[in-house]
């Protein structure tokens, strides 16, 4: 259990600054051995970007907070860095090391009046799980309801602008352009946002409200023990995908929890524009009951109605390989710049999206689709190895978080290897294209 948490600006700039300089060497010196004439091979870059991404890890997973969040959002999910950081970062997921128990238990004093075991029938000191801005107990309440209760580590919101600022200076030798500038931007929005911890049990309500169901579970906000920096809600009980991978589950099993996992992303396509945007195996769970559970609600994106359904256009026109109606959108999308005037890096970046976009679509083409398909997959995976050698974002920032939801439903069924009806999803959207009149995808 680690006693070690720095949270004073000068301390997190300085451990910051001194992993941007080791990094910065170790780019130094391959570029110089490049300049000699040296030629390096791919498994040479790939070396050394892991050990960078290993340097990353090691020294943000102390400082956990802003530093790993902004670490792990710009990993693959975006498509911003080199795969090897991704490999090396979804640690950020699980393998943080909690802060002590005396600290937890002096941090709910401050938030809740006095300590846990006062608060509650039943506290459990260790914590479940420890992520980048927070950490987990279980607790049990005078009532007798299960608990889950959600600590923030120390001053995270007051260090997310000098974060945010120290950071930039490290990722800005991987990743180059002003676009740049607005995904540091979009992310430094939403880490304010996911540490007001009030904000998070409110868009849980939401959820509930809007899916909770006999098909899906969302937990309930227990408001009254809950302050901007520590959250209470009741527990769900369940497995997170790899456990129940472990298993060993028939297909049947995987079938029915992938179609959940389908139907679910599909109801978020309404008139709220509004996605649960962290879609990753360690923010859901598979109930014994068979319900879906989802939980972790700090993430939540809620899109400008435009940019929503400039996407959803973007559907039609790749379904129907309408390539004009591509070329305006990916324009308003800020993917390119001028439809009729391509430059040279336009049209590399739209002949690799333009692909990228036909894979995302294709599963829609069937009835029942196998997200266990090795090309489909193994497809998947190449696109996102080419992706990374795009230096330079493209984009609305608005992509990051709505396209880490749709790639994390796809990269959850293909590890799940389910069989999925599409057409519950296909009707969902169908129909919200219907209201909105997209029915041809042109922009209007």
């Amino acid at each position: 259990m680690s006693n070690d948490f720095p949270s004073g600006k000068f301390e997190r700039g300085r451990a910051i600054a001194k992993t941007g300089l080791k990094m910065g060497t170790n780019y130094a010196k391959f570029r110089l051995k490049e300049a000699l004439g040296k030629k390096s091979t791919r498994e040479e870059r790939s070396e050394l970007n892991r050990t960078n991404a290993g340097e990353l890890f090691k020294e943000f997973s102390k400082l956990r907070g802003t530093a790993l969040k902004l670490a792990q959002g710009m990993s693959l999910d975006t498509a911003i860095l080199p795969e090897e950081f991704a490999d090396v970062l979804t640690q950020a997921q699980y393998g943080v090391p909690p802060i002590n128990r005396v600290l937890v238990r002096n941090i709910i004093k401050k938030q809740l009046g006095a300590y846990p075991e006062d608060i509650f029938e039943e506290f459990e000191p260790e914590a479940t799980a420890a992520a980048s801005l927070g950490q987990v107990h279980k607790a049990v309440s005078k009532d007798g309801r299960q608990l889950a209760v959600k600590v923030q580590y120390p001053n995270v919101r007051d260090t997310i602008q000098s974060d945010l600022g120290m950071a930039k200076m490290i990722f800005r030798q991987i990743v180059s352009g002003d676009k740049a500038d607005e995904y540091f931007s979009e992310v430094g929005n939403k880490l304010m946002e996911e540490t007001d911890y009030r904000l998070e049990g409110s868009q849980i309500e939401a959820f509930r409200k809007r899916y909770a169901d006999e098909t899906t579970a969302t937990p309930e906000w227990i408001e009254e023990l809950s302050t901007g920096s520590v959250l209470t809600m009741t527990w769900l009980e369940g497995r997170h995908l790899n456990e129940f991978l472990r298993e060993n589950p028939s297909q049947e099993e995987r079938n029915h929890f992938g179609q959940l996992l389908w139907d679910f992303f599909h109801r978020q396509i309404n008139d709220s524009y509004t996605v649960h945007a962290d879609a990753h195996p360690g923010n859901y769970l598979f109930l014994d009951d068979g319900r879906l559970g989802v939980i972790d609600f700090g993430c939540v994106k809620v899109c400008p109605k435009d940019f929503f359904l400039d996407y959803m256009r973007l559907f039609v026109a790749h379904r129907k390989s309408d390539e004009q109606t591509m070329k305006q959108l990916y324009s308003r999308l800020e993917i390119i710049e001028d439809p009729e005037n391509y430059s040279k890096d336009d049209q590399e970046f739209y002949d690799y999206s333009l692909r990228l976009g036909n894979r995302f679509v294709s599963p829609y083409d069937h009835d029942t689709f196998d997200f266990g398909e090795k090309e489909f997959f193994d497809s998947f995976n190449n696109l996102a190895k080419e992706a990374t050698a795009f230096r330079e974002p493209r984009g609305s920032r608005h992509f990051i978080f709505v396209a880490r939801a749709h790639l994390g439903m796809y990269q959850m069924l293909m590890k799940l290897k389910a069989v999925v009806d599409v057409r519950p999803g296909r009707a969902m959207l169908e129909e919200f294209l219907r209201r909105h009149q997209i029915a041809d995808g042109v922009p209007s």
